[in-house]
């Protein structure tokens, strides 16, 4: 069980850094939807290490109403460019708002409507400086071979809902989508070829840098 003080440790963490308006006006539709966008502990983190690389090139799986592109876009150099993937137009055209509101050109956003699992195997290799998965835990497990492989060596795998509800850290969970998320950050955890670690920010967020 938390406590008392801990809970209200993470509440402050995730109010440390408050969204400009553009991201809290797509936080909003979002909800609007029944879209769950990141919480604002998790897109600044995202935010913090698309900066920390130098990321100019950034693929996202799951749009949504465009959140968690924002805070990505925000760590970016003004020459990088976001290509964030959904299957669902609605979306989308939601996100892309959110872009147009928030002043970014068109030539730094890349919008793709499709099947991720689909379209990654398509993407080019050791290409990306960062890929974000922001898809429930099956989905994440099942993309993650391809978000590797996407990425530059020292590029940077982020996925969210990494303890999916808080279901993770208790062993008796065994639902699918828990043992998904468990699986994968075992997985990556255990990989000689990633440096990986947890982050309680959010719903979790597994951070792997690509070392070969």
């Amino acid at each position: 069980m938390v406590s008392a003080d801990k809970t209200l440790s993470w509440s402050y963490t995730q109010d440390f850094l408050a969204e400009d308006e553009a991201t809290a006006q797509a936080r909003m539709r979002g909800l609007e939807l029944g879209i769950i966008p990141v919480s604002t502990g998790t897109g600044a983190a995202l935010r913090m290490l698309a900066g920390s690389v130098g990321a100019k090139s950034v693929a996202e799986v799951g749009t949504g109403t465009g959140v968690s592109g924002l805070w990505l876009l925000a760590g970016m150099g003004p020459d990088g460019v976001l290509t964030t993937i959904d299957v669902e137009p609605e979306v989308q055209r939601e996100a892309r708002h959110a872009f147009d509101a928030a002043g970014y050109p068109t030539s730094r956003i890349r919008i793709i409507q499709g099947r991720a699992s689909d379209v990654m195997p398509r993407m080019a290799a050791r290409s990306y400086d960062m890929v974000v998965l922001d898809v429930d835990p099956q989905e994440s497990a099942y993309l993650a071979g391809d978000a590797l492989r996407m990425l530059r060596i020292g590029g940077v795998l982020a996925v969210t809902r990494a303890l999916w509800n808080d279901h993770v850290a208790d062993p008796a969970r065994r639902d699918a989508a828990t043992v998904a998320a468990r699986e994968l950050g075992k997985a990556m955890r255990d990989s000689d070829a990633l440096l990986t670690t947890l982050l309680p920010v959010g719903d979790g967020l597994l951070v792997a840098v690509r070392q070969a």
